[in-house]
């Protein structure tokens, strides 16, 4: 299932691989809480009113969380063993993390009375992978 690493053949910046790594731990704690807490953090973290449409809420939640947590794993995978895949990894980030972005910001979610901590963190995730994609780009 794993093939023979590829980290001797990555000639870019270490601390772009240890960048995706830690991406990939700060995106598999959100994603076990939206997966595993009772409420998938809707309630308790996000704030949402869950009275109305409650249970619908938290499965998006859990499915959300479920693709979160597939996620990190293939980017903890890639940091670790795979480090020629580091700058494909860091632009599924700012892809994924451009998007929720636009989407809480000038999209659907823009006139949002209440923002998760989400909102905030994407755009800081967008800026700093397309420096860590930058320095993954650059030979050493």
């Amino acid at each position: 299932m794993f093939p023979p690493s590829t980290n001797s053949d990555y000639h870019g910046a270490p601390a772009a691989a240890w960048f995706l790594i830690l991406a990939a731990l700060l995106e598999l704690v959100p994603g076990c809480i939206h997966f595993f807490l009772p409420d998938g953090g809707a309630g308790v973290i996000a704030g949402i009113d869950l009275s109305v449409h409650g249970p619908t809420i938290v499965r998006i939640f859990a499915w959300f969380g479920a693709l979160q947590i597939a996620m990190a794993l293939l980017l903890l995978v890639i940091g670790v063993r795979y480090r020629t895949l580091v700058p494909l990894g860091l632009v599924a980030i700012i892809v994924s993390r451009g998007l929720m972005s636009y989407d809480a910001w000038l999209g659907k979610g823009a006139e949002a009375m209440h923002r998760p901590p989400e909102n905030y963190a994407s755009p800081a995730a967008v800026v700093l992978a397309i420096v860590f994609l930058a320095l993954a780009l650059r030979r050493r």
